[in-house]
């Protein structure tokens, strides 16, 4: 179940997330970084450190179906028929919490959630259980909203759409059919294009380090590392004997030979999704 307050350890997506989890359905970070931003201007977490959510008071009265339960939220503003029948508040949490007091279950899977504003209802093509497993793991990190983004992507058939750039096809499985009405095609396009002049973490090619490297390379493996529960001591961009140990002993565990060095053979195991 998720936390009290919606508060987890709202770990931030690193470079590399993005990198590695892109690498599941061949789409470049450019793409990613695309989604990412017009779902949620780049972030899934708020200012109070909550995933970003968005409670949808139409589809809190579908999920209720006839009866006492809905007749109540009507009653109090939480659920009408039809999209756009009142302004959205700045903030969902109050009208969330007020909703779970009516159904629990239907509140969590009537809003869009973290950094892909994945549906609740949508808890399976995203790979979780129930919308309060998801809703959970949401609390704790971007990147478990950045895979659960993809895992929904795939489920819908629009790994394709996304790799070819088909930002009007991807738009409308992606946000719905009234995708048009928000422009959320047009959006996509222009953040890809923006994030295709920037360059990407690891492009050209993934820099070989070693003892005695330094930079943001290194940052990003001891980041990787350490998630991985190879303890680098640290993630200080500084690639010295405690982050040679722990890629040794990562080495070692993926059958690659252990010299210590992240390479063209290490940094591929290194980045590939669990």
């Amino acid at each position: 179940m998720y936390p009290a307050g919606f508060k987890g350890r709202a770990q931030r997506l690193t470079d590399i997330d993005v990198a590695r989890v892109g690498r599941i359905i061949g789409a470049g970070e450019d793409e990613i970084r695309a989604v990412i931003e017009v779902e949620t201007s780049g972030g899934g977490f708020d200012s109070q450190g909550r995933p970003k959510m968005l409670f949808e008071p139409h589809v809190f009265w579908r999920e209720l179906g006839p009866g006492q339960k809905r007749t109540a939220a009507e009653a109090s503003g939480l659920a009408y028929q039809r999209w756009g029948s009142a302004p959205y508040p700045n903030d969902s949490y109050p009208r969330l919490a007020l909703a779970i007091k009516i159904d629990a279950n239907a509140a969590l899977r009537s809003a869009s959630w973290g950094l892909g504003q994945i549906m609740g209802f949508n808890h399976r093509a995203a790979d979780y259980a129930t919308p309060g497993d998801m809703v959970a793991a949401f609390c704790d990190s971007e990147a478990a909203g950045l895979e659960a983004m993809i895992s929904f992507i795939i489920s819908e058939g629009l790994d394709d759409e996304l790799r070819r750039h088909d930002w009007t096809a991807f738009a409308r499985g992606y946000n719905g059919a009234g995708y048009a009405t928000h422009d959320y095609h047009t959006k996509l396009a222009a953040a890809f294009k923006r994030w295709q002049a920037i360059p990407d973490t690891l492009a050209p090619a993934c820099p070989k380090i070693g003892l005695g490297s330094r930079g943001d390379a290194v940052r990003h493996a001891q980041q990787r590392l350490t998630a991985l529960g190879f303890d680098t001591k640290g993630v200080d961009g500084i690639f010295g004997a405690n982050t040679r140990a722990a890629t040794i002993a990562f080495q070692k565990s993926a059958g690659l030979k252990q010299d210590g060095i992240i390479g063209p053979k290490t940094w591929p195991a290194l980045l590939k999704e669990n």
